[in-house]
């Protein structure tokens, strides 16, 4: 096995020469005149100014997910949204144990983003002040600013188009039978 070379640097693993590819890889080799080529302009080494090779790298002040495939984080990485909850926890998983060419690891990561909406609509419940569905999913735009009529002609899914109510409004629906229910069980057992 080839040594591994550090990404983000200059230097770059060995190139098989023209005529192995072109012997092994039917056609390869077609673009090789740059006049045939509309991106050869940008394939050009240019100096940039930096002063080196590998950039430094951040500092990592609590573990960050990464993909199996990497080495190590890239020199620069955000930290704006720090992993949290049972979402974080699917997230580190996925990332952890599926490589990103797994269908699992975007799957958990999808799964991962639906716990992360509960998870904040469950905080919204609990802070006093509840997410509001009639402002926040602009039910009021569709009634004021004819919602109907401007998706008429233009709208590609017309089929779809009955359940975009169901969509929207039948979470906060469940949420409010499933309180109401909670409601009515204490009050049951208060008696």
């Amino acid at each position: 096995m080839s040594e591994r070379i550090p990404v983000y640097t200059s230097a770059t693993p060995p190139v098989p020469s023209a005529e192995e590819l072109r012997a092994r890889i039917p056609g390869w080799g077609v673009d090789l005149d740059p006049a045939d080529r509309p991106s050869y302009p940008k394939e050009r080494a240019e100096r940039t100014g930096a002063h080196w090779d590998l950039p430094e790298q951040q500092e990592e002040t609590f573990p960050r997910e990464r993909s199996v495939e990497h080495m190590r984080l890239t020199p620069v990485f955000g930290t704006v949204a720090p992993l949290h909850g049972l979402s974080g926890a699917i997230r580190r998983y996925s990332y952890a144990r599926f490589s990103e060419a797994r269908a699992a690891h975007w799957l958990l990561l999808i799964a991962a983003d639906r716990v992360d909406a509960a998870e904040s609509h469950l905080r919204s419940l609990a802070s006093g002040r509840p997410d509001n569905p009639v402002t926040e999913t602009g039910v009021r735009a569709e009634l004021s600013h004819d919602g109907v009529g401007s998706r008429r002609g233009s709208r590609v899914d017309v089929n779809h188009q009955w359940m975009d109510p169901v969509l929207v409004a039948g979470p906060w629906v469940l949420a409010g039978a499933a309180a109401v229910a909670g409601v009515r069980a204490l009050l049951r057992r208060g008696r």
